[in-house]
This record gives C-alpha cells, sequence and structure tokens, in this order.
C-alpha cells in the first residue's frame, strides 16, 4: 500500500513539475516573440504619461532578462525620468499629454518628474493636460502643462496640505496590551500615539512647519508656471476656490473645461492633423522599453548609483527593505570597481534599525577613503535615513524631502494587565540575579527600564557623532537640530543638514565634478529578484503579499493601518532610529 501511494506521490509530484515547466517555456516563448521589446514610434507621436503603477526610486531589474519586469506592480522613477529626457531629443515625438488620475508617488518623486518636464519644454514641444479629476499632486504635476483641461462634471481638489496622527493610549488600556516607551529626543514622537490620546505641542509644532514647507514649495512652483502669486493661490485654497469646475476655471488654474474628445481635439490643431485622424500615441510604459536602450551617459569611467529604499532592517534586504546585506554588498562591489570613480547614495527611507544603520554607515566610511561618496535624498531621508547619510562628502535634498529626525526610541510590549484580565499567571525562574531580564506577562521594572534606557542613551550620542563629524559640527550643534525633529529639504539646508537642493542628477553631477568627469556611464545598484523569481518563491503557498492582501480585503483598509502601524512597534527589535510619525499628506 505505502508502495502505491508513494508512486501515486511520484506521478503527480512529475505531473505538477510538468505543467510548471511547460507554463514556464510558454511565457518565455510570449517573451522571446516579442523581439527586443521596443515600441515602434512613429512620425508625429505624443508620449502619453500616464503613470498608472505605483513609483519607486528603482526598480532593480536587469534589462537583459527576459523575465525582467514580469509580475513587477512598480515602475521606476528613474526610468520614467530617463524617457522624458529622451522623447525631448526625440524628433518622433512631439509633445506630451499628462493624462493622469491619482498618481502613486512621493511628493519628491513628483517634484522630480515635473522638474524633468519642464526641462522637455525647453525643446519647444508641448505639454497638455487633462484630469477626470485632480487631486492636489495630480494638479502639481499637471500645472507644468501650457494648457490644463477638466472634465466638465470633474472635480479639482486644492486645499493645502493636512495629515492625521492616529492614538492608542485608550486602546491598550481597554485590551491590556500595553507598549512600554524608551526613548530619547524632544519631538521623537513616533512612539507619541502610544503614550497620549492627544497631540503634544512639540509634535503639533513640526508637523504644522514641515506642512508649510512642503506647501510653500508645491505654490513657488505652480505660481511659476501659472502665473498666479503665491497670495492668490493661498487665497484659492483658503475659499475651496476650485470646488466647482466653473469656480476653477474662474481662479486660472485650469484653462479650459472640456471633454476629452474635445481636448484631443486641440491637439490635432496643434498637431496639424485632420478631424479624422487618431493621435499617434505612446504609452509612457511601452517607450521606457525604448528609452532604455539609448543611453544619455557614456564612458569607460562610471559613476556608481546604489538605491536605498524602503525601511531598515537587520538583515539581507530587498526591493523595499533597507539590509545591511545587499546594500553593503553594493557598496563593496562599486568600491571594489577600478572603473567606478564616485558613489552616489539614491536615500528614500523613513528610518528603522539603528544597528543596521550604523552597519551601513561604517562600509560608507571606508569607502570615502578610496572615492568620493555624495547622498541624494528622495521623498524621505529621517532618522535612519540621514544616519547613514550623514557622513558622506556631499548631500543632497529635494526642496521636499523630509529629513533629520535625529533621535532613538525603542518599544516593548507587555502584556501583564491582559494577563491578570484573562487569568494568567506567569513564574520566572532564573540562574542569576539578572538573567530573567524581562517578562511579557510581568510589569516592566525599573532596572530593566534604566538598563534600555542606558542603551538609547549611548545610540543617541553615537548618531550625534555620526552627524557631528560628517557635518563638520560640535555634538552640542548636532544636538541642537536634533531631538527627533523633522525639517523639510529647505529647511535642513538653512540648517546645514544637507549641502544642496536638487536631485540625484544634481548629485552625479556634482560626484563627476569632485573626480574630474566629463564623459561617465551610470551603474545602478543593487540588482533585485524579478518577478518571476520571487513567484517561484511564492508557488506551494498563499506567500506573504497573498496573505496580506487577503487580510487587507476582509478588515478594510483603515484598520488594516492600524494593525500594521501596532505590528511595527511590536516587532521593532533594538533600539529604532525611525520617522517620528507616520505621515499620509492629504
Amino acid at each position: 500500500m505505502n508502495f502505491l501511494r508513494n508512486l501515486l506521490a511520484s506521478i503527480i509530484g512529475g505531473l505538477i513539475a510538468f505543467g510548471i515547466l511547460f507554463v514556464m517555456f510558454l511565457i518565455l516563448a510570449a517573451l522571446m516573440s516579442k523581439g527586443d521589446g521596443a515600441v515602434a514610434v512613429k512620425d508625429n507621436s505624443v508620449l502619453e504619461l500616464q503613470l498608472q503603477y505605483p513609483i519607486n526610486d528603482y526598480v532593480g531589474m536587469d534589462n537583459a532578462d527576459p523575465f525582467a519586469g514580469l509580475f513587477n506592480m512598480n515602475q521606476g522613477l528613474d526610468e520614467v525620468l530617463h524617457a522624458i529626457r529622451v522623447a525631448k531629443e526625440d524628433d518622433k515625438i512631439k509633445g506630451i499629454s499628462i493624462a493622469n488620475n491619482v498618481i502613486m508617488a512621493g511628493l519628491s518623486q513628483t517634484h522630480a518628474i515635473r522638474n524633468a518636464l519642464k526641462e522637455f519644454q525647453e525643446s519647444g514641444k508641448f505639454i497638455y493636460a487633462y484630469g477626470d479629476f485632480f487631486t492636489q499632486k495630480d494638479y502639481y504635476l499637471a500645472s507644468v502643462a501650457s494648457d490644463i483641461y477638466l472634465n466638465p462634471v470633474g472635480a479639482m481638489e486644492f486645499k493645502g496640505l493636512s495629515t492625521e496622527v492616529l492614538f492608542f493610549k485608550d486602546l491598550q488600556e481597554k485590551s491590556g496590551i500595553k507598549m512600554e516607551v524608551i526613548r530619547h529626543g524632544k519631538y521623537k514622537s513616533a512612539v507619541e500615539p502610544f503614550l497620549a490620546n492627544e497631540m503634544s505641542d512639540a509634535n503639533r509644532t513640526q508637523i504644522k512647519e514641515l506642512l508649510e514647507g512642503l506647501w510653500a514649495t508645491m505654490l513657488s512652483d505652480i505660481s511659476e508656471s501659472r502665473d498666479i502669486t503665491v497670495e492668490d493661490l493661498n487665497q484659492i485654497a483658503d475659499t475651496l476656490g476650485t470646488r466647482t469646475t466653473e469656480y476653477a476655471t474662474r481662479s486660472g488654474l485650469i484653462d479650459q473645461v472640456a471633454h476629452f474628445d474635445e481636448y484631443e481635439t486641440m491637439m490635432k490643431e496643434t498637431l496639424e492633423m485632420s478631424e479624422d485622424e487618431d493621435i499617434n500615441y505612446v504609452a509612457i510604459a511601452d517607450y521606457i522599453h525604448a528609452a532604455n536602450k539609448k543611453k544619455l551617459n557614456t564612458g569607460k569611467d562610471k559613476i556608481a548609483v546604489i538605491y536605498a529604499q524602503g525601511e531598515i532592517w537587520y538583515g539581507e534586504g530587498g526591493p523595499n527593505v533597507i539590509g545591511q546585506g545587499i546594500i553593503n554588498e553594493a557598496i563593496k562591489k562599486a568600491r571594489d570597481d577600478k572603473d567606478v570613480k564616485a558613489i552616489v547614495l539614491r536615500v528614500n527611507s523613513p528610518g528603522g534599525s539603528a544597528l543596521t544603520s550604523d552597519i551601513i554607515w561604517r562600509e560608507l566610511e571606508i569607502t570615502k577613503e578610496v572615492k568620493p561618496v555624495v547622498v541624494s535624498m528622495g521623498d524621505v531621508a529621517a532618522s535612519g535615513g540621514y544616519y547613514i547619510a550623514a557622513g558622506a562628502n556631499k548631500i543632497f535634498a529635494e526642496p521636499t524631502t523630509i529629513t533629520g529626525s535625529i533621535g532613538v526610541f525603542g518599544t516593548i510590549p507587555n502584556l501583564s494587565k491582559l494577563a491578570e484580565n484573562i487569568g494568567i499567571n506567569a513564574e520566572q525562574v532564573g540562574t542569576n540575579k539578572n538573567s530573567v531580564e524581562y517578562s511579557l506577562f510581568e510589569p516592566m521594572q525599573d532596572n530593566f527600564r534604566g538598563n534600555v534606557q542606558e542603551g538609547i542613551e549611548q545610540v543617541y550620542n553615537t548618531f550625534l557623532d555620526r552627524v557631528a563629524q560628517g557635518r563638520g559640527i560640535t555634538i552640542a550643534q548636532a544636538d541642537s537640530l536634533a531631538q527627533g525633529r523633522v525639517w523639510s529639504g529647505v529647511d535642513a539646508k538653512r540648517l546645514g543638514l544637507v549641502d544642496e537642493l536638487g536631485g540625484l542628477d544634481d548629485a552625479i553631477a556634482e560626484a563627476a565634478i569632485m573626480v574630474g568627469l566629463e564623459k561617465y556611464s551610470i551603474q545602478r545598484l543593487p540588482k533585485y529578484k524579478t518577478g518571476f523569481e520571487k513567484l517561484m518563491e511564492d508557488m506551494g503557498g498563499a506567500g506573504a503579499r497573498g496573505k496580506e492582501a487577503m487580510i487587507q480585503k476582509e478588515i478594510g483598509v483603515e484598520a488594516y493601518t492600524i494593525l500594521k502601524e501596532v505590528r511595527s512597534a511590536m516587532e521593532n527589535k533594538g533600539a529604532q532610529a525611525r520617522m517620528p510619525f507616520t505621515l499620509r499628506i492629504q
């Protein structure tokens, strides 16, 4: 009987394996049948900028890999910017149509795309924008266009920036599950939701000033493009002066209310096309494949751009997690490559593990002895994100970058009240005085809290020392800028936490100047597993992403967001150099 059972299992396993191989063969054949994957761009074409997927600074796929991009639901900011710059020089591309609703990109990423579009306009080609509706970020991007159209029954949001912070003190008391908090930093309010039911004055101050700084940058850019004063823009926001399509037009933020076919008629006139002709649209996702084959920077000498994006965790890391494994491997590879003359570290991170941050910081310090290191900050480079940036030879930030947050905290879950409520009694036995250091089921003892506080203070002082060394200031000066306070890129430049305001291209150009390069190519690191490889790893189970999606669907987005924040706080181990709050700008 066992023989027959084993035989049947072997046959079924073989059939499954054969099925997987057959599917892989079909996928590979389909990919190869596409040839080089480049779209055929016709004369008199319009590049359609419709960003339908979440934007990452970098997706890290090898374009020579036939499975690259398969099952990948993200677009790389680097590829989008490159495609726009290639289109600027492409005689077949006559203009760009921005037809985007709800852009899934950070504010600094949107700012970078907007700047690339401004460069595109210098070629004399047109940029038009159309929206069935505009969120504030959508409009910020669209405002670069010479003509902006809005659907007659559409809507436009223009009211200023805001955010919301959730507090869990009452939830802890009612559930009996408490987060014990040890911190350093007046503004280190990542843990404030576990300590209070309302926002502290210090936290309210920093959030308000941060939002005002980001809003000021947006208004400045919109003001320049639309020739409307900042004062008038604020008046429009305060009076909800775009709440109807008629008001939006009167305000000057919208040029014309029209249906999409009327918008296309206008474009046909610009393109000198007849009414019955179809516009040759080229989707940005398709044009990227063609643009990737055209190198704007060439040369034997290279500048390595290393992308560090996501939260900082101890371990290997991946596309959305910064771990010392994959990042330090990329740093060493660039350092040991004789053709790489300088390194640019692109940081987009709210921080995380202080230990991992210091391990990466050290690798960069070693590298600085061999070749210069320049940092480019993305949407956020705060706390641990600033930690790994602090020692660079030069730091660039976007005006809308969120940075600083120099502070440290630790969170430790405690279930003693819950255990008491449901009748659980935990007894500990140990060999030495401190062998039973902490129990989830007992109230935290003062001596343990003191030991943890000592560790937090040590990490904080180390953090200050790294900042002081990197920025050429005293410990006292670093401390005055620290305390966990967050800053916009503009304020960070004013305070000396960064050297220059600018994007990734500015950082690369500066690195080239440092080593005297006029011609150079760009090497992007690290390389990540393709979507197909990750799919194969998930075979045989639902996979982590599938489970997360199922939980979110069952409990709803808002409840799932709260769950993630509480779970993240409970899972964090060791001292945390992390953003002081979860910022969802609306």
